[in-house]
């Protein structure tokens, strides 16, 4: 069994998901979560690839006050950090690392205290972050995406995301 299976997230509750029916749904509900977050808060993103990990941590720039065209998949640098914003965003992909190597990116001590970290693939790591808001991402087809929310056991999702703006 690989690292990934050793360390298992228990499933998301359905306390809190909802349904967005294209990308720019998926950033607009990132982006009035990121209206609530605070210093020091971190955003455990799963999902397949393809799902829109990358795409909601945009949404997460632009509710940041960060650029979200400079977001990129941090894929081959692992860490991208972004500043600019009312909060710094730290965005990690750990997609190609192994649990051994994800815990020395040393991700605790990034100086999150000033900012929010986003982290894609949480799964690689060895420990859980306390208090850390997990985001669920499901392809439901082709353009919508079914997201669950948790943190601490629920957390309702942002549905004002999705209203039509006045």
């Amino acid at each position: 069994m690989g690292a990934a299976g050793r360390h298992r997230r228990r499933p998301l509750t359905t306390v809190s998901d909802t349904v967005t029916r294209s990308q720019e749904d998926t950033e607009r509900l990132a982006e009035t979560l990121a209206g609530e977050l605070r210093s020091g808060a971190v955003v455990l993103l799963s999902g397949p690839l393809g799902a829109g990990k990358t795409a909601f941590v945009r949404g997460l720039a632009r509710g940041l006050g960060v650029d979200p065209d400079e977001v990129s998949s941090p894929t081959f640098t692992l860490v991208h950090e972004y500043r600019g914003g009312r909060l710094r965003l730290f965005h990690a992909d750990l997609y190609r690392l192994g649990t051994a190597a994800a815990e020395d990116l040393g991700l605790d001590e990034l100086g999150i205290r000033d900012g929010v970290l986003a982290i894609e693939w949480p799964d690689r790591l060895g420990h859980a972050f306390r208090g850390a808001i997990e985001v669920e991402i499901a392809i439901e087809d082709e353009t919508s995406r079914r997201i669950g929310f948790r943190r601490g056991g629920s957390l309702d999702p942002p549905d004002q995301a999705l209203s039509p703006k006045p």
